[in-house]
């Protein structure tokens, strides 16, 4: 392994006592999600969550760690709690959609997709309403 592989795999440090002040816990779990180590990142998340557990940040990056461990069950618990808190937060919308969508459950996921790619524009948003639409077999 050369150099610049190490560096692209290093996991986040995580310095003694930052995991405890929510600002830092965020940062901190933010990083390791970026570097694909959400294990690691739920560690900080839940410690911090103890201590502001409506945290709407913390739970995002919760629900974010969820699902790239595959804890679609879950991902799809929290986000939909945070979209019931905020409707218009077109990442939880977008992400709520993912989660059913990757549970088979391609009615639930249309709405939540189809609400994102409205409000943010995104063409990837877009793409994923298309793909699901034609998963539930309602095109047009």
């Amino acid at each position: 392994m050369d150099e610049q592989e190490f560096l692209m795999r290093a996991p986040g440090i995580v310095f003694p006592g930052a995991e405890a002040r929510p600002e830092s816990a965020y940062r901190t779990a933010h990083d390791l999600l970026e570097r694909r180590a959400p294990s690691q990142a739920l560690e900080v998340l839940e410690a911090a969550l103890e201590q502001e557990p409506a945290n709407r940040g913390l739970r995002l990056l919760r629900a974010w760690a969820y699902l790239l461990r595959a804890q679609l069950v879950k991902a799809s618990d929290e986000l939909t709690l945070l979209v019931a808190d905020d409707p218009s937060d077109a990442w939880a919308q977008h992400a709520l959609g993912r989660a059913f969508e990757r549970q088979s459950r391609h009615r639930e996921a249309l709405p939540h997709l189809r609400l994102a790619a409205a409000m943010s524009g995104d063409v990837e948003h877009e793409l994923a309403v298309l793909r699901v639409e034609r998963l539930a077999g309602d095109l047009g």
